[in-house]
């Protein structure tokens, strides 16, 4: 049976949001949800609702050495406050190290120079490899 999921790169400004095909094969980047401008956790439920599944895939961010510091207990902190305002939400939890450094290496090597240019989409591309991964990892 084919499932669809959402993954978030969530970051203390902004969120980064991909979606996969309706297979569950491919990940793509879908948007940049900006926490100050937005109430995060309703854009979030709307997304799901919009791509019709409860699915979540969440990047924790870890050290090199493999352990969580602050920024993890921040991304769990949040998934919590997801889980409390969306009913039957279902999370998978992803090693993100290196994502956005990755997200950003392609952005450059695509013609992407600025940092402004960079960071309006750098997050949502950080997200679709969190989703990849995820999706590789099921294979």
């Amino acid at each position: 049976m084919f499932k669809k999921y959402i993954s978030l790169d969530i970051g203390d400004v902004r969120i980064g949001v991909a979606r996969s095909d309706i297979m569950g094969l491919v990940a793509t980047p879908l948007e940049v949800i900006d926490r100050k401008k937005v109430k995060s956790v309703k854009r979030i439920s709307e997304i799901l609702n919009e791509n019709n599944t409860k699915s979540l895939v969440v990047g924790i961010p870890k050290s090199l050495d493999g352990t969580e510091k602050r920024q993890a207990e921040k991304v769990r902190e949040y998934v919590e406050k997801l889980k409390k305002n969306i009913d039957g939400l279902e999370i998978f939890e992803v090693d993100e190290r290196l994502t956005t450094v990755s997200a950003d290496r392609m952005l450059t090597e695509g013609g992407k120079k600025g940092a402004l240019e960079k960071r309006k989409v750098v997050d949502k591309i950080a997200a679709a490899i969190i989703l990849q991964t995820f999706l590789d990892s099921k294979k």
